[in-house]
C-alpha cells in the first residue's frame, strides 16, 4: 500500500503508472469514464463462492432481485461483497473462485480495473476453516495493544493470501448500554481503551496490505434502551467526548483505508446523510483520505427506515452529498437511482466524480490499477489454476495461528473473585469436579456471532465447523487428567427449563469442586442471547441460569463460576458467595484450553474488565464514565454501583504500589505534569499488574464524569521484581468540550489517580493547571508518555 518512486513510464496509460501519485492516476482514469462506468465503481455485488464450481455466483440478498452480472460488468465493479463469508467453501476453492471472478471483471470492462473484495474480520477472517480468534471485548480485556496488533497482522495475512483486500473491522463503538446485543463486538466502555486497542488492530491489519474499516461512525452503540438500530439520544458533548474520540485517534494515528457509517440517526440526522460528520469532521478536520462505505443497505434505509428520502434517488443524493462513497453490500441506490438523480439534476456530477476519485485512488494505492496486476491470490501461487484442483491446499488455521489465538485468550481471562480456591495446582487439584451448566460441553460456547461457525454455520447444522473447537469439558480433562469430571448441563442457555436441576445439585453434592459453566449463546437477530439483534431486557443471566447457580451455591461445595459470554451479567449472590468468578468474553477457538490453564495456575490471570460487571440486572444503562449524578445517591432507590468496576482483575500474586513522586505539581494549560511510582510483586508467583491512569476534574464549567482513563501500561513482574513507572501527562488530556462546543483546557485543580481499576485507586497526585482557558483541536496530544524502568529483585 506504499506509493513507489519509480520514473514515469511513457508506455503506460497514466492511470497504470505506479510512479504517479494515486490521485493523479485516479483523475486520469476518471477523465476517460462514462457516467455508467463511474457509478459502477461506487457499488458492490454480494457474491458467494461456490464449492461445487470454480465460479462466484450472486448472492440472493434482502432487498432486490439477483444482480445480472452480464449487464453490470461491462461498466466495471467497485467491490465484491463477502466472497468467502457467505457460504462454507474450501479456502483454496474460494480463492480459485475469486480468481475467476476477478479475471471476468477485468476482461469485461474496457479499462481492466478489478473489484476490491471485502470480508468480515471481527473475530478473525470470517470464512470456513479460518482461525476464530477472541471477540473484540476480549481484545479490550487484554489491555495489550501490541498483542492485538500481532493478531490483526495474522488475520490480514490470511485474508490477503486468498485475494481479500478489505476487512470490515474494527468496531470502535463505545459501550453505553450493556443490554445492546453487539457489546461482544466492541472493545469496551472507555474511549481511550477503545482507541488504543482499535488503532493497534488497524496497524496490524493494514501491515498485511488489507484495508481496515472503522465502524460504526458514529453513535450506533448509544441507541435508546440498548435496542439494535434504535434512535440515538445523546447531546453533542457526549458525542464529542465519548463516542468520537476513538475514531479520531485511529484516523489520526493509522491512516485507515475505510470508514463505515452507522445505521442510526442522532437527534434526527441519520449518519448516512450527515455531511457535518462524514465530510466536515472526518475529512476536512481529521484529514481522513480513504473511502466511506455504507453499512449494509444503509443508503436505502434513508428511504425505507429513516424516511428522510421519498425515493431511492433522493436517498442516493443525500448519501453521496454527505460523503458516502461506496454502497454495500450490493447495487441498490447507487445504481440506476443515482444515474437518474444525476440526469434529473438532483445530484451534481462533481459529487459522483468526488466519490469515484476516492475509490480509484484507493485502488491505485493497493496496486489494483497497475498494468501488471495479477489476480492470482498468493495462496495459489505455484499452481495452475486452470487445470489443478487446489482443494485442501490452503490452511487458514495453522498451528501458529492457534498459538496466537491461545495467547490472546489467555491474556483476556479476567479473575473477578477468588477466596483462595484458585489456582487448582499442587495439592489443590480436586479428585472429582462437577462441571455444570449449558456452556460445559458446547463447542460454540467460545464463539461470537461474527465467527464463521456461528454466523453462517449455524444455518447449516450438518456442515462441520472447519476448525477444532475443544469444549470446556475436554479442556478440563486435558488440564486435570487425575481428576474425575462429571458433566451435567442443568439447564439451557436460554429458556426456563429446570428439569435438570436435580441431577446438577446431586452432582455438586458428590463433588470436591463445582465449576459452573454459564453464559451466552451467540447468534443473529434473536437466534441467540448475545450478538447482532440479540438485545437483552436486563443484565440477568439468560434463561434459568441464575436459578441454577443459586441452587449450586446452596449445596455448600465450593463453586467456581466460569463465564463464557458476550456481555457482562449481574451474578446475584455469587458475587460474594462463589469461591471464584472467572470472566471470559467469547475467547475464540482456543478459549476453553486458555480458561482451563488459568484455573490450574499454569497460566497466570492477567485480564482486566473492559466493561463493568453490574451488581443489579436492572440498573441500566450505566457506565463508570458517569458524572456524580450517575452514581449512587440517597434520592434514588436504584444503586448503579457495579459489583466489579471497569479495569478490575485479580491475579495469583500481590503487588505493592509505593514511592509516588510528583515532579510537576503545577503546569500551564499548555504544559504537562510528571509523576512516577514503583510497583513491586510482593507475592510468590509471577504476575501482571496493569497500572491505569485516571483523571478526575473536581470542578469544571461543564459536567464531567467522575473520572476517565487517560493511560495504562501492563507490567509483567516476577516475584520480588519491581518496576518504576514514569509518566508525563500533557494538559491536553484534561480537555473537554465546553459550553460553546469547542474543546478547551481549563485551569484548576485535578487529580491524577494511579489505579488498579476504576474502583481501586492506589496513589493519587494532586496537581493544578494554571493560566488562561486554552482552546485545543484535533492536533492536541492524545496520550501520556509512559516509561518503565525495571528495578532489582529484593531477596
Amino acid at each position: 500500500m506504499t506509493e513507489t518512486a519509480e520514473p514515469l513510464n511513457p508506455s503506460l496509460r497514466p492511470w497504470q503508472d505506479p510512479a504517479r501519485a494515486p490521485e493523479e492516476r485516479a483523475d486520469a482514469l476518471l477523465a476517460e469514464m462514462t457516467q455508467a462506468e463511474k457509478t459502477a465503481q461506487l457499488v458492490g455485488v454480494w457474491v458467494g463462492a461456490s464449492d461445487e464450481t470454480a465460479e462466484v455466483a450472486p448472492h440472493q440478498h434482502d432487498m432486490d432481485e439477483p444482480i445480472r452480472l452480464g449487464d453490470l460488468l461491462p461498466h466495471g465493479l467497485g467491490q465484491l461483497t463477502r466472497p468467502f463469508g457467505t457460504a462454507p467453501v474450501d479456502p483454496a476453492r474460494g480463492a480459485l473462485a475469486l480468481l475467476h471472478a476477478q479475471r471476468g471483471i477485468v476482461r469485461a470492462n474496457r479499462f481492466g480495473v478489478p473489484a476490491l473484495a471485502h470480508e468480515e474480520c471481527l473475530a478473525g477472517f470470517a470464512t470456513w476453516g479460518a482461525t476464530a480468534y477472541p471477540v473484540p471485548l476480549s481484545w479490550g480485556a487484554t489491555f495489550d495493544p501490541a498483542l492485538i496488533e500481532e493478531m490483526a497482522g495474522a488475520i490480514g495475512r490470511d485474508m490477503r493470501a486468498v485475494g481479500v483486500r478489505q476487512g470490515l473491522a474494527p468496531v470502535l463503538d463505545v459501550v453505553r448500554d450493556a443490554r445492546w446485543g453487539r457489546v461482544e463486538e466492541t472493545i469496551g466502555e472507555d474511549p481511550y481503551l477503545v482507541g488504543t486497542v482499535g488503532a493497534a488492530y488497524v496497524r496490524g491489519l493494514e501491515s498485511a496490505g488489507v484495508l481496515a474499516t472503522l465502524k460504526h461512525f458514529a453513535g450506533y452503540s448509544a441507541s435508546r434502551g440498548g435496542r439494535n438500530l434504535a434512535p440515538v439520544g445523546m447531546g453533542r458533548r457526549e458525542r464529542a467526548d465519548v463516542v468520537l474520540p476513538p475514531f479520531e485517534m485511529v484516523v489520526r494515528e493509522t491512516d485507515p483505508g475505510s470508514v463505515m457509517h452507522a445505521y442510526t440517526d442522532t437527534d434526527g440526522i441519520p449518519s448516512a446523510a450527515d455531511a457535518t460528520l462524514l465530510t466536515e469532521l472526518l475529512r476536512d478536520t481529521w484529514g481522513f483520505r480513504g473511502t466511506v462505505v455504507a453499512d449494509y443497505f444503509g443508503i436505502a434505509f434513508l428511504h425505507t427506515l429513516h424516511a428522510v428520502a421519498a425515493t431511492l434517488d433522493e436517498a442516493a443524493a443525500a448519501a453521496l452529498a454527505a460523503g458516502v462513497d461506496v454502497e454495500l453490500p450490493t447495487v441498490k441506490a447507487f445504481g440506476e437511482p443515482l444515474r437518474r438523480a444525476v440526469a434529473d439534476g438532483l445530484v451534481p456530477e462533481s459529487l459522483v466524480d468526488r466519490a469515484v476519485r476516492r475509490v480509484l485512488a484507493q485502488k491505485a494505492r493497493l496496486g489494483l490499477l497497475d498494468r501488471d496486476w495479477d489476480p492470482l491470490p498468493p495462496a495459489l501461487s505455484g499452481t495452475d489454476p486452470d487445470t489443478e484442483d487446489p482443494r485442501g491446499s490452503v490452511d487458514l488455521d495453522p498451528a501458529a495461528n492457534r498459538a496466537l489465538a491461545r495467547r490472546v485468550a489467555e491474556r483476556a481471562v479476567v479473575l473477578l473473585r477468588n477466596d483462595g480456591t484458585l489456582p487448582l495446582d499442587d495439592g489443590a487439584v480436586p479428585g472429582r469436579i462437577a462441571l455444570i451448566g449449558p456452556q460445559a460441553d458446547s463447542p460454540t460456547a467460545v464463539l461470537g456471532c461474527y465467527s464463521f461457525p456461528v454466523h453462517v454455520g449455524a444455518q447449516r447444522p450438518h456442515t462441520p465447523p472447519g476448525i477444532a473447537l475443544p469444549t470446556l469439558r475436554e479442556a478440563l480433562a486435558a488440564e486435570f487428567p487425575a481428576s474425575e469430571i462429571v458433566t451435567v448441563q442443568g439447564t439451557g442457555t436460554d429458556g426456563e427449563d429446570t428439569a435438570g436441576f436435580a441431577e446438577a445439585v446431586a452432582a455438586a453434592r458428590d463433588a470436591d469442586l463445582v465449576i459452573a459453566a454459564l453464559g451466552d449463546r451467540s447468534g443473529l437477530f434473536g437466534r441467540g442471547t448475545s450478538g447482532e439483534g440479540c438485545d437483552a431486557g436486563d443484565l440477568a443471566l439468560p434463561g434459568a441460569q441464575q436459578q441454577l447457580l443459586d441452587a449450586l451455591l446452596d449445596v455448600g461445595t465450593p463453586v467456581v463460576v466460569a463465564l463464557l459470554a458476550g456481555r457482562p451479567y449481574a451474578l446475584g449472590g455469587a458475587a460474594t458467595r462463589a469461591a471464584a468468578l472467572v470472566q471470559t468474553f467469547f475467547p475464540g477457538e482456543e478459549g476453553a484450553p486458555a480458561l482451563a490453564a488459568v484455573l490450574s495456575g499454569r497460566v497466570a490471570p492477567s485480564g482486566r474488565l473492559p466493561v463493568c460487571v453490574p451488581a443489579l440486572p436492572g440498573a441500566q444503562p450505566s457506565t463508570y464514565l458517569a458524572p456524580r449524578l450517575g452514581h449512587a445517591s440517597e434520592v434514588s432507590s436504584i444503586d448503579p454501583t457495579p459489583a466489579f468496576g471497569f479495569g478490575h482483575g485479580l491475579t495469583y500474586t500481590t503487588f505493592a504500589w509505593s514511592d509516588l513522586d510528583v515532579g510537576t505539581e503545577e503546569a500551564a494549560t499548555d504544559g504537562a505534569f510528571t509523576l512516577a511510582c514503583t510497583v513491586r510483586n510482593v507475592g510468590e508467583r509471577a504476575g501482571t499488574e496493569v497500572v491505569q491512569l485516571y483523571l478526575h476534574d473536581p470542578v469544571a464549567s461543564v459536567v464531567q464524569p467522575v473520572q476517565r482513563l487517560v493511560g495504562y501500561v501492563r507490567l509483567d513482574l516476577a516475584p520480588a521484581e519491581s518496576a518504576r513507572v514514569h509518566l508525563t501527562v500533557p494538559a491536553d488530556l484534561a480537555s473537554f468540550t465546553g459550553r460553546d462546543g469547542y474543546r478547551i483546557v481549563e485551569p484548576g485543580a485535578l487529580e491524577l489517580r494511579l489505579s488498579a481499576s476504576s474502583a481501586d485507586p492506589r496513589l493519587t497526585a494532586h496537581v493544578r493547571l494554571t493560566g488562561a482557558v486554552r482552546q485545543v483541536d484535533h492536533r492536541r496530544r492524545l496520550h501520556p508518555e509512559i516509561r518503565v524502568e525495571c528495578g532489582p529483585r529484593r531477596p
